[in-house]
């Protein structure tokens, strides 16, 4: 096998060779290399593609592919939404496609699930899809199919059928371990609830005029818009906020930084709201108008209402008023409000959209964004903002209450007190004003009224829409009070009219085809047996069955995998997944352990995969063909190409699950015999039907011209702003997807799943272990662990093995202020201990002002692969160890993952085991610590032998 061993010595050498040979005089030297010139010249390509070297976002590039082997991935400039990006993850790629140790054949375990060698031996892919639809049904016929479940990962688009498809070929199972519950996935379900489903997602490639980043690092990576795309958009923006308990890479420019202590970010969103509530600085149209704002309360009632339709069907109780507590035959969908103009109650009929007295038309008045947007990119149509008045479609005008308390006579003659449900979250808002809210979220009151100020006060009121939308990400997700703070955050764009606007919260991009879902279940047929067995989780958060079950939880499907209950939990099929990702990873690995039949699809042998009975081979992103949409608001669509082929025995994602559903005997697709089982192409095309091209037409059209702006081409949905005025949010109607049809501040979902009224409003969870819930923890444990931040190299659990990467990060860091390090005798560069009462794990110190004292910021999902063990040495070097596992969001189970208690203290020879500093795994090699170790050339590719 070659590999690349030129040094910058020998380079020098050999440039000097040549240059001397180039040197040569005379006709025969010149007639010699002219013969040689065209049979040396190697066969050069450039493939315009779409890199997949970090979560989701879609970045597009050029590959250079020289004689059949990838030399270069670098940025094309032509790609709107990614303006030339080409960060190092995505150029390491190249090392991750020749890697020595990628998974080529399909292999099967020979020993115990121990520490050891698992003793891999290859075997055919018809063995590998024998042995699992053997294993499968034996063991769903034993247990019941819910006893397996599907693993994912972050999914790079194409191996998405844990999340649903997977399971129909385990014995019908429902039950999914699925990232999607610590990342993104709460702020689906918060905006599924209360407004749009994922329209967390923020229009940042359309710059807006106030850039807000809250708790995350897009400059390095994300899952929608990220690195140049926001840094561009941060340096273009009058003003720059950062929300972080650390300065991140990019905060060091902001003009606003709120240091949210950890866990808190609810709190500072309420003061916010606060600030811009009584300050006027709120959209009155679009709070009247769109949101239940107005919708009067009557809190001494029992509340009543209708049975929602749906996928399942949900029963809405409510103590809103409606026109039904009114009169005997009143509708329990109209709700009612007071119009100062007729001094009367209106209804609001929540079944058709519409107010008393309104004729809808959609909006079709407006005029074109007024985005400062790169040359070439489509700016959309902004409807104008409507109404309440006759010129708006109302037979009189009206007017809206927010403020103010009401007499009402109810059906049964009883008269109550009713006020707006504006006055209830202005009252929710008022109990952090910026003194209250800095006692708990430690940020300044005056660089919190600051914050709100800037985000809320129009720079340009003539364009009819706020300044943008509030880029939040996973750091709101993991501290055990995700829904709620999700809420709070998506309320505070609501009020200030950045939703569906330019540069605002925007939702999924819409186009003629999905593009995320490739393996997922919109595209698969299924059929089988399906389990009766409730879905894991559904007894102990409510909302999973009840409302919308996206996912089970991944604790009780751990615990039941130990317990055996509610029903034992004996294997399942991971693809790209891991078992790091959320719960404590000590616990999780052990249940992996004693599972009866695992199967790991990925390119490694990952801790994962030490588990497993059988590993499968996959493509890297240079290997594969496939459509692409943005998952975000990027608003483009185009294509991952094949630059090389796959070696040896790999296969496509996609096409190992369906070679489970044949081997199962079910159809992945309509059609007759092996139609039934598409080839990757076959898949494709299932995916670009609503484009009226197939894949060759579609790739050639990419390659030829460039990515496609969706609002060029869907000008009637994406390419249209305030799609709830035009219907493209409601299925044909004005309004929102959600039970009141109106963006909500008081959930209808919550309220009926939880009848104590805990969680109508956006309103502050403490972490489950804060100081305040725990007090009693943090004589142990006084420090405050903060993690999940991102790192240049990495993305989550990848990328450790590629050289590129490791030899700039070689380990895991923790980062600490100065003053908390010379009180506990760290310094610089010195392993430390970090420990929790679930566990303790080591980690290298970094000093950094940019952080408070008392609060330290660790690395996830740190794994070695340089440790030869099945477990590949996380247990050494990987926080997630640390986590409590039943500590956990009280509506959707989201892990603890951060905010919460540790202790630190300094990693000596006396302390560690047999005294080693250096994490040592079980064969006694120490991790790699540094860039000089001869360990990472070892990774270095390897071109020669991908086809045996």
């Amino acid at each position: 096998m070659s590999k690349i061993s030129v040094t910058r010595r020998s380079f020098v050498k050999l440039a000097a060779a040549v240059g001397a040979s180039a040197a040569l005089t005379g006709t025969e030297a010149g007639v010699a290399l002219a013969e040689s010139s065209e049979s040396s010249k190697p066969e050069v390509k450039r493939i315009r593609s779409c890199c997949r070297g970090c979560g989701k976002m879609e970045c597009g590039v050029w590959v250079t592919v020289s004689d059949g082997r990838v030399v270069k991935i670098e940025g094309d400039e032509s790609a709107f939404q990614s303006q030339g990006n080409c960060c190092t993850k995505s150029q390491a790629s190249l090392q991750a496609c020749y890697h020595p140790a990628r998974l080529k054949h399909p292999m099967k375990r020979t020993n115990p699930k121990e520490e050891g060698d698992p003793g891999w031996v290859r075997i055919t892919w018809e063995e590998a899809f024998q042995t699992m639809s053997e294993k499968f049904s034996e063991l769903a016929e034993k247990y019941d199919g819910s006893s397996l479940f599907g693993m994912g990962g972050t999914s790079r688009i194409w191996s998405m059928a844990p999340y649903g498809a997977l399971g129909n070929a385990m014995g019908g199972s429902n039950n999914k371990y699925t990232p999607n519950q610590v990342c993104k996935g709460p702020r689906w379900y918060a905006t599924g609830m209360v407004s749009s489903n994922a329209f967390s997602f923020m229009a940042v490639v359309d710059r807006p005029k106030v850039y807000v980043q809250w708790g995350g690092a897009g400059e390095i990576s994300n899952y929608d818009d990220s690195c140049r795309t926001v840094v561009d958009c941060a340096s273009n923006a009058d003003t720059y906020i950062s929300v972080d308990p650390r300065k991140t890479n990019m905060g060091h420019e902001a003009d606003i930084w709120n240091n949210v202590f950890p866990g808190t970010d609810a709190v500072l969103a309420l003061s916010w709201a606060h600030v811009i509530i009584e300050n006027d600085l709120f959209d009155e149209l679009y709070v009247k108008k769109w949101m239940d704002a107005p919708f009067l309360v009557c809190e001494d009632i029992e509340p009543s209402g209708w049975t929602l339709p749906g996928r399942s069907s949900y029963d809405i109780k409510t103590r809103l008023l409606k026109e039904s507590d009114l009169q005997e035959d009143g509708s329990p969908q109209r709700f009612m409000v007071w119009d100062t103009v007729g001094n009367r109650l209106v209804y609001f009929d929540a079944s058709t959209g519409l107010w008393e007295g309104e004729t809808w038309t959609p909006s079709t008045k407006g005029k074109e964004a007024a985005q400062d947007l790169p040359d070439g990119v489509v700016q959309g149509f902004v409807p104008d903002a409507t109404g309440f008045g006759v010129e708006d479609g109302f037979e009189v005008e009206i007017d809206p209450a927010l403020y103010g308390e009401y007499e009402i006579t109810t059906k049964d003659g009883a008269i109550h007190k009713v006020k707006p449900v504006w006055e209830h979250y202005r009252s929710e808002c008022a109990q952090y004003e910026p003194n209250k809210a800095s006692e708990i979220c430690g940020v300044a009151p005056e660089l919190i009224e600051k914050a709100a100020k800037a985000y809320a006060t129009r720079l340009d009121p003539s364009t009819g829409y706020g300044n943008g939308g509030i880029q939040y990400m996973l750091a709101v997700e993991h501290a055990g009070n995700c829904v709620q703070n999700c809420r709070c955050i998506d309320a505070l764009t609501a009020i200030t009219g950045n939703y569906d606007t330019p540069a605002g919260m925007r939702g999924p991009t819409t186009y003629t085809f999905d593009g995320e879902l490739v393996g997922g279940m919109p595209d698969v047929m299924g059929g089988g047996p399906q389990s009766k067995l409730p879905q894991i989780g559904s007894e102990k958060f409510p909302l999973y069955s009840t409302y919308a079950p996206q996912w089970s939880d991944a604790e009780t499907l751990m615990e039941a995998a130990h317990t055996g209950k509610p029903y034992p939990i004996v294997g399942g099929f991971c693809m790209s997944g891991d078992f790091m990702s959320m719960g404590n990873s000590l616990y999780n690995w052990e249940a992996l352990k004693g599972f009866d039949f695992w199967v790991v699809a990925d390119l490694w042998l990952t801790p994962t995969a030490g588990a497993a009975d059988i590993v499968l081979p996959v493509w890297h992103w240079l290997e594969v063909n496939s459509p692409r949409k943005s998952q975000g608001s990027s608003g483009a669509a185009g294509a991952t190409c094949r630059a090389v082929d796959p070696p040896a025995d790999c296969k496509w994602d996609p096409e190992i699950a369906i070679g489970l559903f044949k081997a199962q005997g079910l159809p992945w697709a309509e059609g007759e015999g092996d139609e039934q089982w598409p080839n990757w192409e076959g898949v494709c095309n299932s995916v670009l039907k609503g484009t009226g091209m197939e894949w060759t037409e579609f790739s050639e059209r990419f390659q030829k011209e460039g990515w496609i702006d969706c609002k060029k081409d869907n000008p009637d949905d994406w390419g249209t702003y305030r799609r709830y005025q035009t219907g493209k949010l409601n299925a044909g109607k004005p309004g929102f997807p959600t039970p009141s049809t109106k963006h909500e501040l008081w959930s209808l979902v919550m309220e009926s799943t939880y009848d104590d009224g805990r969680y109508n409003l956006p309103t502050f969870i403490d972490p489950p272990q804060s100081v305040r819930s725990k007090p009693e923890l943090y004589d142990e444990y006084p420090y405050t662990m903060t993690t999940g931040r991102r790192i240049p190299v990495y993305f989550h659990s990848e990328h450790r093995q590629l050289p590129w990467c490791r030899e700039q990060w070689t380990s895991p860091r923790v980062e600490m202020n100065p003053n908390m390090a010379a009180r506990l005798g760290i310094e610089q560069g010195d392993w430390v201990w970090i420990e929790s009462p679930s566990g303790k794990i080591r980690q290298v110190a970094d000093l950094y002002y940019g952080i408070k004292d008392g609060v330290i910021n660790c690395e996830h999902q740190w794994w070695l692969p340089e440790i030869n063990a099945a477990g590949r040495g996380f247990e050494l070097v990987e926080i997630n160890c640390l986590v409590d596992r039943t500590a956990q969001d009280p509506c959707v189970g989201t892990s603890n993952l951060r905010a919460f208690p540790v202790n630190v203290y300094k990693a000596t020879p006396e302390n560690c085991p047999d005294g080693n500093v250096v994490p040592v795994g079980y064969d006694g090699q120490e991790m790699i610590h540094d860039s000089s170790d001869p360990r990472l050339k070892e990774w270095l590719p390897t071109y020669e032998g991908r086809d045996e």
